[in-house]
């Protein structure tokens, strides 16, 4: 099962994630973006007009030839921090992120090894045990 995840996670790291259009880029960083009006929709879902305006600066800034990371970088300078969707992984944000994914590793380690000591707990059947059984078997 940990191969099958550890694959899964190296073929989805590997992909393609960055979208090919400029639209798509558009969208793809106003969907990690919250609406400055709104806050409850992303920019991308939003037909505020700051929306817009949030969706416009980043089309102006991809022509610029910005990165994506430059870009919500931009924006959480100008809006603050809690304008993006998806919190930065470092510091002690990475901490509470990563913290509950350690968790279950180590749960799931805990339950492999429980099951493997369980599997021998059961002693196999003595030969007294065999003849009881083959006894009441032959006597029904």
């Amino acid at each position: 099962m940990l191969v099958v995840l550890a694959l899964s996670l190296a073929v989805g790291a590997s992909g393609s994630r960055s979208p090919r259009t400029e639209a798509d880029r558009v969208n793809a960083i106003a969907s990690e973006v919250r609406c400055p009006t709104c806050r409850s929709l992303s920019a991308a879902e939003s037909d505020a007009k700051a929306a817009g305006a949030v969706k416009e600066e980043i089309r102006t800034r991809l022509r610029a030839g910005q990165s994506d990371a430059e870009i919500r970088g931009y924006l959480a300078s100008r809006y603050g921090k809690d304008i993006l969707l998806r919190p930065d992984a470092t510091g002690l944000a990475g901490l509470v992120w990563s913290i509950p994914v350690a968790l279950l590793l180590v749960a799931l380690a805990g339950l492999f090894a429980a099951f493997r000591r369980w599997r021998g707990v059961v002693p196999p059947p003595t030969d007294e045990e065999r003849a009881l059984v083959e006894e009441a078997l032959r006597s029904s």
